[in-house]
């Protein structure tokens, strides 16, 4: 007995969004806490700092992934109905098209034509196939750009909290943040390779290795500045 494979869902649009949602949430965070306690602020402003990020961000990439998502879906629709008018009108140069490209990918000619002879008589089918061949898209499984949306603000939400959990629990050490900071972003990248199939330690300090960047980076100008307004 052959049992199928079980296959995760790479269409529906969320794991994208929450992934870099939740990415950018760290970064985003660790680095603007990082800048502004360089700059020798306190610790009220770093909060107020860091809560006006995850505010901010949070709704920038939810609005962001909804029109991206939705603007992607709309020049999609407009190609599908473009390919069936095309259908409608020239059946015979659309069947000719797939037996071209399925023959040049081994497909023999004759099984290649039979099978778009028969497609030929249903236009809806006939588009499915075409999109999937012209356009590398599945008309029914285009990714939901209220599922992108909400994915992002909620996992960017998420991501820039992190970094600020030790100052909301009372603690005044801008290292201890950064330290909770570079944990988080260890877990998700190792949360990452679950989905990807990488090794989790490595996927994990990738994601460390950026951050860290971004951090000292910021850390770097905010001392900077802080020092010349002081």
């Amino acid at each position: 007995m052959i049992v199928p494979e079980h296959h995760a869902d790479v269409s529906g649009g969320w794991l994208r969004a929450a992934t870099f949602g939740a990415m950018d949430g760290l970064v985003t965070n660790i680095a603007l806490i990082a800048g502004v306690g360089g700059g020798g602020v306190s610790r009220h402003t770093l909060i107020l700092t860091g809560v006006a990020g995850l505010v901010a961000g949070a709704i920038s990439m939810g609005l962001g992934e909804y029109t991206s998502v939705r603007t992607q879906n709309d020049q999609v629709a407009a190609e599908l109905d473009k390919e069936l008018r095309e259908l409608r009108l020239n059946p015979e140069g659309e069947a000719d098209e797939l037996v071209e490209m399925w023959t040049a990918r081994g497909l023999p000619g004759p099984l290649a034509r039979q099978v778009a002879d028969v497609l030929k008589a249903h236009p809806e089918q006939a588009l499915r196939v075409h999109a999937q061949e012209e356009l590398g898209v599945v008309p029914d499984e285009l990714p939901s750009p209220w599922t992108a949306a909400l994915s992002s603000f909620v996992c960017f939400a998420i991501g820039a909290a992190v970094p600020l959990l030790t100052y909301l629990l009372g603690y005044d050490s801008l290292l201890a943040a950064l330290l909770v900071g570079g944990a988080g972003l260890f877990g998700a990248g190792a949360l990452i390779a679950r989905f990807t199939g990488r090794a989790w330690w490595r996927s994990g300090l990738w994601q460390l290795t950026l951050g860290a960047a971004a951090a000292g980076a910021t850390y770097v100008i905010g001392a900077l500045i802080g020092v010349g307004v002081s």
